[in-house]
């Protein structure tokens, strides 16, 4: 009897310690469920279109017209488009823009801002004015409310202004260093925003180890975390000359902000100043139909990808060769399908040749993909990867000949209560506020770029 008693007691155990979940030396638990902002989309019916939500006209400091930009992106395929002067909230594309006395100089070295005809704009919208002699069939979504803040900043600590009302942001100069002012005013519209190329404002161009400094990654997230409408900042930006590192950034970002139930959200634009630059970035989104409606609930919660044109490359996190491919015509990378069973994430891929997956910062597994197949198909189960209980997302990025493209984040979520976020109001934290900005007024400003033309050439 003792005997049988023991082996039932054994058997207890053995079979309490398999439903209880394990837990890592840091206590978290493996029972996670993987979060993902692909999760209600219907990639049977759903479709897939090529987005623009930041580029530049007359109206601010491009050399293009108004009308000009506009037919250029209808042009080259875009489904939906955002223009975001600088300082200048945008209309529909058959109105005169805001005029902003900062840029009055187009009319005085001879350009002009030429909205499109009433004909016109009906013509882009619904896709029946002609490219190449032949209706386009689809039509182009008209995005307004558009900024891009911050006009006058020699530091471009840009924000992108979206869904602003009219005039909201309009004149607006912006100051130095000053991202959250930017922020702020949008939130306070009741608008919402995204960081522009923050490399551009860290020169990580120069010195990539500045998107892994802890006060840099710090001064991002604590913007993002203050203000929710605040939905997170650019990963690829234009040809990426100035922003080679941002994905870098982004990974460091979000492992700041998700314990805090905050998830980050990745953007790619052109910021396009000239034609030559429409193709350079882009954002993929997965709407079940074009409309404006679908638009902005794709924008604001991530249900897109990010693609790009030019990188250099990086040896820790890709790709292993740079490229600039922008103007060739070739068949961007692609995602066809993002889904989760459990602790595995299945892609379906084509356009491809590699394909690596990336958690906390760092790839974790790649695969050799045939580019010349019609779609391929990868799963990561993330229970063969040792430490990945500790993971806090995973995400995927594919490279092919035609360029990158990065899914959003998919987010580990074990459960538990989010923490909560105070920012440091401390003594020593006003302080260095002050200090701060003392050393961010244009004129302190003017004297650091001085000084550094002068050590940089």
């Amino acid at each position: 009897m003792k005997k049988v008693i023991s082996l039932a007691l054994a058997c207890v155990l053995v079979f309490s310690s398999l439903c209880l979940p394990a837990f890592s030396a840091t206590g978290r638990s493996k029972d996670y469920t993987i979060v993902s902002p692909y999760a209600d989309v219907d990639w049977s019916t759903w479709n897939f279109y090529k987005t623009n939500f930041h580029t530049h006209t007359t109206a601010s400091d491009a050399n293009v017209d108004l009308n000009e930009m506009v037919m250029e992106y209808y042009k080259q395929g875009f489904d939906v488009l955002c223009i975001t002067d600088h300082g200048v909230t945008g209309k529909a594309w058959n109105e005169q823009p805001t005029q902003l006395p900062l840029y009055l100089y187009q009319y005085i070295i001879g350009n002009k801002v030429t909205p499109l005809t009433d004909e016109e704009y009906e013509g882009v919208t619904s896709g029946t004015y002609p490219v190449d002699g032949q209706p386009r069939g689809y039509g182009m979504t008209c995005v307004t409310g558009g900024n891009e803040l911050n006009a006058l900043t020699i530091t471009k600590c840009h924000v992108n202004g979206i869904y602003l009302p009219p005039h909201a942001g309009d004149n607006y100069l912006g100051y130095e260093n000053d991202h959250e002012g930017a922020v702020k005013l949008a939130d306070e519209a009741g608008a919402y925003s995204f960081i522009n190329h923050p490399g551009d404002w860290l020169h990580s161009n120069r010195d990539r180890s500045v998107v892994s400094d802890p006060e840099n990654v710090h001064y991002f997230s604590d913007i993002i975390l203050k203000y929710d409408s605040c939905r997170g900042m650019e990963i690829f930006n234009e040809k990426n000359s100035v922003t080679p590192y941002d994905r870098v950034l982004w990974d460091n970002v979000l492992m700041e902000c998700l314990p805090y139930g905050k998830n980050v959200i990745a953007y790619s634009n052109s910021d396009a100043h000239s034609l030559d630059m429409v193709d350079s970035s882009f954002e993929i989104f997965v709407m079940p139909e074009n409309t404006e409606e679908n638009v902005k609930e794709a924008v604001l919660n991530g249900v897109f990808f990010c693609t790009t044109r030019n990188l250099p490359a990086d040896e820790d996190i890709g790709p292993e060769e740079g490229f600039n491919v922008r103007n060739q015509g070739l068949d961007y990378p692609e995602f066809t399908e993002v889904s989760v069973d459990g602790h595995t994430v299945t892609v379906k891929v084509r356009n491809c040749n590699t394909l690596n997956w990336v958690a906390n910062g760092k790839v974790i597994a790649g695969s050799a993909v045939d580019e010349s197949a019609e779609e391929a198909e990868f799963t990561l189960d993330l229970d063969t990867i040792e430490g990945a209980e500790n993971f806090l997302y995973v995400r995927a990025q594919i490279y092919g000949k035609g360029g990158c493209t990065v899914t959003q984040a998919l987010v580990l979520d074990d459960g538990s209560e989010p923490l909560k976020y105070e920012p440091d109001t401390s003594s020593s934290a006003k302080v260095d506020h002050f200090f701060y900005r003392l050393f961010s007024t244009r004129f302190a400003v003017l004297v650091q770029l001085i000084i550094d033309r002068i050590k940089n050439g």
